[in-house]
């Protein structure tokens, strides 16, 4: 299969060699002026421009220079494509598919393979700042789905990042950035019904107060969600043991929520200040905690960050200066009991169910001070450094079984509830994490179509020791039309406090002793751009994880958090843009990936061999534009461990169609996703040690659904 990759490469490099040596470059508006029409007059390698790159090397830069293999989503692409939240957005990055998590359905970034249902191996930013919790290594189990109404583009990396970002920018990173006062122009509102009794409402609001800046944002979210239906769960597979009938399958999904998101940016001079809050409310449990299904279940999650940034371009004659102090408080609970199992379970030994009602609090504090030297010659030299200090302070624990905190016994089944919290058997105890870091990397251009860029950061862990990481990456300007890229780096993730903590938990324990995962990847990239309306990328990568982090069994249906294995994957991502008329334009990707664990000799599973994303807008008559859009997912296998068969494919088709007429001030939507009402499915997880699999039919996505949408200008 490389060498078919290899022949790909070498054939799209000889056509841009024979390709003539001259381009021309029309200018652009900037990217927060332009409007849907202007998206499509604007040829693609005016586009290359208008979409910018950041979190390559810190500083903008175009696409097709970046040192990285990157997409950039801009809002006008997600306006265009009907998307409502980041998942339904990310699906159009090539190499990228979003999964699900059986707990409350919480997205799952798969990127070129890597798979893990607690999803830690992708590093997500907001406005460039860490997302991850300490808890699990993701981003919670309560509402982490973002809405887009205040997104001004997401950035996304396929491919390492801890040279620059640290921990867990392991298989790619994303990057959401949401608008400042420049890009939101005034006062927007708007209002979206759709199916599942879904509600949204938004406000945005710019203002100038002198020399003060302001931009705000206010969005609301209501939904029941889905209400597909679970034909089997846990407690099925336990009633068959048993003999009971306590399971509630055949029963529907439980994705109720209430979301609201404010915002507020002020920036003056080289000060800038953003304020958020994000409270989730009646966020229920999808499939239950337990997978078994849990309809009484109830989460409240309350978020508060604050991020405080000095940036002087001009601090020195040659230093361009920022200093960051960012806070992030994200404390979650439940507010109603948590049915690991129904009522009647164990053979009726929990009438009131098997309870347990987890609240998890955490507050994460860093600053941050980097700087750009520009008194070399033909080098762009940076340099920073940083402390984090992570708190997971409060561990809350109530429950009706476990261990009696007064003598230490096991709690007899029908115990009333017993607060756990602050002792000896709770399920994990409170700790913290501090980390210190220093990196350098510079961007040598040593002529005008060769640069290299190379970095190396170094990381001092509190709980597991040090870690460096390097990066190069060579861009070469083959020709005018050409762009080639050869790139290298090292990742890590850090454990997880579950993964190092967990204790007195019937089926998983931590391990104080664990070590982060590494990766090492090498990518070969290239952009070919034959004419001003058609371009091609062909990216080829290989990888190796060493110290994967893995449960093997420890005792008798439990298992612990062990350094335990080897992964390697490689594979293929080819991009097309075309615009094939003025007010037409079509783009599509196909990746395709296998990820191996070496140790077994076997397919990693549950992440997709093949992956096809075809999209076409087209402006058919004046302000009326009509997306279409479809998804394959196809060639999903199983672990070793899991005797299901393959996971079915599927193809998603979605279309929007939306009036917009900037002269009056009004944009009206209309959306039908999943066209087809495809039987759509993505993997649950595979059996637990004693052989129960929990949802055996895997997790059901919804099927046909609509939503109306009108916004106004003022």
């Amino acid at each position: 299969m490389k060498k078919h990759y290899l022949i790909t490469i070498c054939y799209i490099t000889l056509i841009g060699s024979l390709l003539p040596m001259t381009t021309t470059m029309a200018e652009t508006p900037p990217p927060q002026m332009l409007t849907t029409e202007d998206l499509l007059e604007l040829s693609l390698e005016d586009l290359m421009q208008v979409k910018i790159l950041t979190i390559a090397t810190g500083v903008e830069q175009s696409l097709a220079k970046a040192p990285a293999v990157a997409t950039v989503i801009t809002a006008e692409d997600i306006e265009a494509t009907g998307a409502t939240n980041v998942g339904e957005v990310l699906e159009m990055v090539p190499g990228l598919h979003v999964s699900k998590y059986f707990i409350g359905y919480e997205p799952i970034y798969t990127i070129r393979g890597i798979y893990l249902t607690y999803n830690p191996h992708v590093l997500m930013l907001v406005n460039g700042i860490p997302t991850t919790r300490l808890y699990l290594g993701n981003r919670g189990l309560v509402g982490s789905e973002m809405s887009v109404n205040n997104i001004a583009r997401i950035e996304v990396i396929r491919g390492p990042g801890s040279a620059m970002y640290g921990a867990d920018a392991f298989a790619g990173m994303i990057n959401v950035i949401t608008k400042n006062q420049e890009e939101i122009q005034g006062t927007e509102a708007g209002l979206r019904l759709g199916s599942f009794d879904t509600r949204d409402g938004w406000i945005l609001q710019s203002h100038k107060w002198g020399e003060v800046k302001i931009a705000a944002a206010l969005e609301f979210h209501d939904t029941q969600g889905p209400t597909e239906i679970i034909q089997a769960d846990m407690q099925t597979a336990l009633d068959k043991l048993y003999g009971t009938h306590a399971s509630l399958a055949p029963g529907s999904l439980n994705l109720q929520r209430r979301d609201l998101d404010a915002h507020l940016d002020l920036s003056t001079g080289k000060w800038q200040l953003r304020l958020g809050y994000q409270g989730r409310r009646n966020v229920e449990v999808g499939t239950g905690h337990a997978q078994a299904l849990d309809s009484t279940a109830r989460f409240a999650e309350d978020r508060i960050n604050t991020d405080l940034t000095y940036h002087d371009a001009t601090f020195t004659e040659h230093w361009d200066v920022t200093a960051q102090l960012s806070v992030f408080n994200a404390a979650s609970r439940p507010t109603s009991n948590v049915l690991l199992y129904p009522p009647g379970a164990f053979k009726g030994a929990y009438p009131d169910g098997y309870i347990g009602n987890p609240s998890i609090s955490e507050r994460h504090t860093r600053f941050t001070l980097s700087g750009f030297y520009k008194g070399f010659e033909n080098h762009l030299l940076r340099m920073g450094t940083g402390f984090f200090y992570g708190d997971l302070y409060k561990i809350k624990q109530v429950s009706n079984f476990g261990r009696d905190p007064i003598t230490g016994k096991p709690l007899p089944p029908g115990s009333g509830l017993l607060d756990l919290s602050d002792t000896p058997w709770a399920f994990m105890s409170e700790n913290t994490r501090q980390n210190w870091h220093l990196f350098v990397q510079d961007t040598y251009t040593f002529t005008p179509q060769w640069e290299l860029t190379a970095g190396l950061r170094y990381d001092d862990y509190s709980d597991f020791g040090t870690t460096l990481n390097p990066r190069l990456a060579l861009v070469w300007q083959t020709h005018p039309k050409l762009t080639s890229k050869l790139l290298y780096g090292r990742a890590f993730r850090a454990p997880s406090f579950y993964e190092l903590y967990a204790v007195n938990n019937p089926v998983s324990l931590g391990n104080p002793q664990l070590q982060p995962e590494t990766i090492d990847t090498l990518e070969l990239a290239f952009n070919y751009r034959p004419t001003e309306q058609l371009q091609f990328s062909t990216n080829w990568f290989t990888y190796e994880m060493n110290d994967v982090i893995g449960y093997l069994a420890s005792s008798q249906n439990v298992v612990m958090a062990t350094n335990s294995g080897t992964q390697s994957g490689h594979g293929v991502e080819l991009e097309m843009q075309w615009q094939w008329a003025k007010n037409v334009s079509i783009l599509g990707n196909y990746a395709f990936q296998h990820s191996q664990d070496e140790e077994r000799d076997h397919d990693i599973g549950y992440a997709p061999h093949h992956h096809v994303y075809v999209r076409g807008d087209w402006l058919f008559q004046p302000h009326w534009h009509l997306d279409l859009q479809a998804n394959w997912v196809a060639d999903r296998q199983r672990p070793l461990y899991d005797p299901r068969p393959p996971i079915d494919d599927y193809t998603m088709v979605d279309l929007t169609l939306r009036y917009k007429k900037s002269q009056d001030h009004w944009n009206v939507g209309l959306a039908v996703r999943n066209l087809f009402d495809t039987d759509a499915r993505e993997p649950s997880p595979g059996p637990r040690p004693n052989g129960a699999i929990g949802i055996p039919e895997d997790l059901p996505l919804a099927g046909r659904h609509y939503w109306v949408e009108v916004r106004y200008q003022f």
